[in-house]
């Protein structure tokens, strides 16, 4: 009998091919009588473009052409809104340092970069706007002159009655937090190679994380209708987040478009890290209420992100991080404000956990804060207020049976060493330092995650499948046509295990298709988490109506040897979601969610500031596991990134200008900085009947709750609270030296 694939560790269908260097990433494709190009770079993060001047650039030998703004058809684009120029005008604005002047395309890659010196821009500098809550203000600079304010969006969430809220509450604790700006880091620089294929298409081999998406924004830029347009992704070195932008592959595109001839282009690492989007930083200020016996009675949140000088995904990021506001906690008062500001800082943008990786500092550190007030077990505090089925979310959202987020908690809590009395849970002894001047501390934190694209979007993947038939009528081979990119993330893997069971064959019939957007179904983006849940769903569904039609065959003895399917799942088939309510913010938000506790036993060294993760416990519930080797690959790799974000990494500007320029001044961390053991649990607790058997997303969750998980365990080794990340070495020792830092 076969052997069924999901819910079985298969090696991944990619995996030797990277590992022995035979795949080809952007940057290894090249073409006869192909071109180079380089960007000419914006010198003021604000200032109006008064002159260009290419003479002196075009003239240099070697030299075919320096595009200007007015080479591009239609000089705008934008993921979301339309507010970026492509290449800036003469009497126009650059609003930050990765606003592009000109592109130089040459014969060799040294001559463009040689001639892009020369060419010679003059600025009229302006004033920079840096900090989102001074910009909000009347009177601030505007980034974008034809709006009345820098406030992008605002959103509203009125649940309940808070003052009422507030006068039942016996503790109220106020705290104010902020989170920083954060480098993608992924490991393969953009590169881009533009050109004109044998049926006029304009074409671009790339990375990115959503190829449909780049060609709409592309048609746009260039008058042309999408079916002249083409992009091709290779294998992907690392997104999370940074390449649903387009960040080069229009620029590869108008080159070619321009010039008729194929044309490189490829970013230095320090062109990736000052010129390319950024995670959102977030200032948020909390008052959260509650009863003696622990029960939450009233929150007031007001969050307030950076958007930088251009929309890219701000507002979808603010709408996540609005409904995460407070947690996945019952919540009956609840006001909460949230606004996205534009400044003269780097672009933010997606990154993975999209908007519900910064509220968990917040409302993570609330709940230790209110347990310490309430001398009560940080684990008992959260087990009584945490969402279960049937609750009511604070956008008003009925809580479905697959709510899984106390399962994950109990299981995290139990592998820690908490033992559990009724409702009681009685912390673990944690034991003695390793040297008299270090102390130990443990911490828990929660957080949840939404599956799909959210209130009211058609999140939708679309499916083909072909089977091959042998003379017995038995399927010999199975090819799927999907867009969804495989980003490091191991997705091709996981829909090949799902067409694998619905059809009944061995995975080694499978193949999946090379990703071409000439030949492959849009599948929507590499993002939110949504691809096993999504596109699981459109391959499933295609596989069954390939079985079917397969089945007619054989029962009709027709000798076919080919049949194919297509299918498009669509999120609002099995939950239909809905915006905001203007004034009150209630809807019916996400499709599908995921759910994770992280735990932190730590070693601060009460001389230096430093911290030591000793272990490091995490539980996700996303329904049934397809992979469980690649699901503790999530679960590993999402750690990593938040103890990242949690204690090393953090990208510096001032006034508007890239101060970290490359990774010798960006601490990712290493090998040393990570937990010395690692547990990683797999709940499957409540399986999501809507996922394909019963799966939902996972890539997100594991980074969200890793950050306060560590700096609560901070608090409880040395008794100080770290409300502003990164909490590195020199932010926890001046915390115990007394010092605050400036909100």
């Amino acid at each position: 009998m076969r052997q069924k694939t999901v819910g079985e560790g298969v090696q991944r269908l990619d995996i030797h091919q990277k590992v022995q260097g035979a795949r080809k990433y952007p940057q290894d494709f090249n073409m006869e009588g192909q071109l180079y190009a380089r960007v000419v770079w914006s010198a003021h993060p604000h200032a109006i473009v008064k002159k260009i001047d290419i003479a002196a650039a075009e003239a240099m030998p070697g030299v075919v052409k320096v595009l200007t703004y007015r080479d591009v058809p239609v000089n705008e684009y934008g993921i979301n809104i339309p507010d970026q120029h492509v290449l800036a005008p003469e009497g126009g604005k650059v609003r930050w340092v990765g606003d592009r002047i000109a592109i130089v395309v040459a014969e060799t890659r040294a001559q463009a970069e040689r001639a892009a010196g020369l060419v010679q821009v003059e600025y009229e500098p302006l004033p920079v706007v840096t900090d989102p809550r001074q910009a909000m203000q009347p009177g601030a600079p505007l980034v974008h002159e034809d709006r009345e304010s820098n406030i992008l969006h605002h959103i509203p969430i009125r649940r309940g009655d808070v003052a009422q809220g507030f006068a039942q509450a016996d503790v109220i604790v106020e705290s104010y937090y902020t989170t920083h700006y954060v480098e993608h880091a992924y490991m393969q620089p953009d590169a881009a190679l533009g050109y004109i294929d044998d049926q006029g298409r304009v074409t671009v081999i790339s990375s990115c994380q959503w190829p449909h998406d780049d060609l709409h924004q592309i048609a746009h830029m260039l008058d042309l209708p999408e079916d002249q347009l083409r992009e091709i992704v290779p294998s992907v070195g690392g997104a999370f987040g940074g390449r649903e932008d387009m960040y080069i592959q229009h620029l590869a595109v108008l080159c070619a478009f321009v010039l008729r001839r194929p044309v490189k282009i490829t970013f230095d690492r320090e062109e990736v890290t000052q010129r390319t989007g950024k995670r959102h930083p977030f200032y948020m200020r909390h008052r959260t209420g509650a009863t003696r016996d622990g029960r939450l009675v009233a929150a007031e949140v007001e969050l307030i992100s950076d958007a930088g000088a251009y929309a890219s995904t701000s507002i979808p990021v603010l709408n996540n991080a609005a409904t995460f506001a407070v947690g996945p906690y019952k919540v009956p008062n609840a006001c909460i404000d949230a606004y996205t500001v534009y400044t003269n800082n780097a672009v933010t943008m997606a990154m993975r956990g999209f908007g519900a990786t910064q509220p968990p500092m917040g409302y993570e550190s609330q709940m230790d804060k209110l347990a310490e007030a309430l001398n009560m077990d940080p684990v008992e505090l959260r087990m009584k207020n945490l969402l279960e089925p049937g609750a009511l979310a604070v956008t008003g959202n009925v809580m479905t049976e697959e709510t899984g987020v106390k399962e994950t908690l109990r299981q995290a809590a139990l592998a820690a060493g908490w033992q559990q009395e009724g409702e009681r849970w009685i912390k673990p002894e944690i034991g003695a330092p390793s040297a008299p001047y270090k102390r130990r501390g443990i911490g828990v934190a929660v957080a949840y995650k939404n599956v799909g694209y959210s209130l009211g979007f058609d999140d939708k993947s679309s499916a083909h499948v072909a089977l091959t038939l042998a003379e017995s009528g038995e399927i010999a081979r199975v090819l799927v046509k999907i867009a969804s990119i495989e980003v490091g993330q191991g997705v091709l893997t996981a829909l090949a295990q799902i067409a694998a069971d619905t059809l009944g064959v061995d995975l080694s019939k499978v193949r999946m298709a090379y990703l071409d957007t000439a030949n492959v179904p849009d599948a929507g983006s590499s993002s939110a988490s949504r691809h096993v849940f999504v596109s699981g769903n459109a391959v499933h569904r295609a596989c069954q109506v390939a079985r079917e039609k397969w089945e007619a065959v054989l029962r009709a003895e027709t000798g076919e040897t080919h049949v194919e399917a297509e299918y498009t799942f669509r999120g609002r088939g099995v939950r239909a979601t809905t915006p905001f309510a203007p004034e009150t913010g209630q809807c019916e938000p996400h499709i599908s969610y995921s759910y994770g506790t992280q735990i932190a036993f730590v070693e601060v060294d009460t001389e230096t500031g430093e911290t030591d993760i000793l272990n490091f416990w995490t539980a996700a519930d996303a329904g049934k596991v397809v992979n469980p080797v690649m699901y503790f690959g999530q679960q590993a790799g999402g750690v990593h990134m938040g103890v990242g974000y949690a204690l090393t990494e953090h990208y510096i500007q001032q006034d508007g200008r890239p101060r970290t320029r490359r990774f010798s001044e960006y601490h990712i961390p290493t090998v040393l900085d990570m937990p010395r053991q690692f547990e990683s649990i797999a709940v499957e607790s409540a399986p999501d009947p809507n996922g394909p058997f019963g799966a939902t997303g996972l890539g997100e969750t594991p980074t969200l709750p890793t950050a306060p998980a560590i700096t609560n365990a901070i608090h409880d080794a040395v008794g100080v609270w770290i409300d502003d990340l990164p909490a590195n070495a020199e932010r926890v020792w001046r915390a115990l030296q007394g010092h605050t830092a400036e909100k």
